[in-house]
């Protein structure tokens, strides 16, 4: 028996992504390159552990101008977890979806509105299908979003405070995605690590950016 990718070396684990056995070579090789690789999978959870997060150089991504204040998370906690929810709600409900898919829409999201906070009304929509999903997805969940914060305590969210939430999690995205053309890893860990609600009393976002 043969490695059902590569076709050479002496299978040695079971991969679900392809439904066969495969080599350690091309499990790592492979993994998240031309493998959809199961988040459940155990030699994916494996890798991931031994994964580290980048140190991004801020100056080298888009928007690296934009300064977000220190304090943001504790200032405004509520527009944080209105996005981190949309976000979340976004990745769960589009099939598919990697996280380059994200990087895409979140960076969009951020061209838009900034627009909006010029006074112009132009709208930079990703060409990619499943992008354009996570960003419409994201887009109408911080519209209804930013109505019920407002009717609930008649304080409106500004455009900047929304663009400053999306850039921290663009930068996290930079931060987690570990390369691969198939990866997940800023997903997964979003999925693990960051809360999908506010408690009755916040402790500080896990946010790192």
């Amino acid at each position: 028996m043969k490695c059902v990718i590569c076709g050479v070396r002496t299978p040695r684990r079971y991969c679900p992504g392809v439904r066969g056995e495969i080599c350690s070579v091309c499990c790592g090789t492979e993994r998240e390159n031309t493998v959809n690789c199961p988040f459940d999978c155990t030699y994916l959870r494996e890798a991931r552990v031994r994964e580290k997060p980048l140190e991004i150089d801020l100056a080298s991504i888009p928007f690296s101008d934009v300064r977000v204040p220190a304090q943001f998370l504790e200032e405004h906690p509520r527009v944080a977890q209105l996005v981190i929810d949309a976000l979340m709600n976004a990745m769960s409900s589009t099939a598919g979806v990697i996280d380059y898919d994200v990087r895409q829409a979140l960076e969009s999201l951020i061209r838009t509105h900034k627009t909006l906070q010029s006074g112009l009304l132009y709208e930079t929509r990703p060409e990619n299908p499943i992008a354009a999903k996570i960003y419409d997805d994201l887009q109408r969940s911080v519209a209804e979003g930013r109505k019920e914060i407002a009717s609930n305590s008649g304080v409106s969210v500004r455009d900047a405070e929304i663009i400053s939430m999306l850039l921290l999690l663009q930068r996290m995205e930079y931060r987690f995605n570990n390369g691969r053309a198939r990866g997940r890893a800023f997903i997964d860990y979003y999925a693990q690590h960051i809360p999908a609600r506010t408690p009755p009393n916040p402790s500080p976002s896990p946010l790192i950016v």
